[in-house]
């Protein structure tokens, strides 16, 4: 009976040393700033994410509306969906021009 008892007390102690361990792993990352990554939207519920024609830049627009003059919808397959995501690090670089053709922005565009 003694025997079972050790095996207990060592996985709790066991158990309790993973928690710990865990614990010291979220400390240090909230420490030196490191942090679990967040995927965040390129726009929220009822929305879908617009570029600005022949400039950099990007809005949101409600769900049925069309977008304003000097904006327009991503190309189909190549839409950002999150937040550093393909196409949001690729449209950082492009854009559309008043044509629908995919244009390189200049540097700082």
């Amino acid at each position: 009976m003694s025997g079972t008892r050790n095996r207990v007390g060592v996985g709790r102690a066991l158990a309790g040393a993973a928690v710990a361990a865990m614990a010291a792993a979220v400390a240090v990352a909230t420490l030196t700033g490191c942090s679990f990554q967040i995927e965040e939207a390129s726009c929220g519920g009822g929305e879908y994410p617009v570029l600005a024609v022949n400039s950099g830049g990007g809005d949101c627009v409600p769900d049925g509306e069309e977008p304003a003059e000097g904006w327009a919808r991503y190309p189909q397959g190549k839409v950002p969906e999150k937040v550093g995501d393909k196409w949001d690090v690729y449209w950082s670089t492009h854009t559309l021009d008043e044509n629908g053709e995919i244009i390189e922005l200049p540097e700082g565009g």
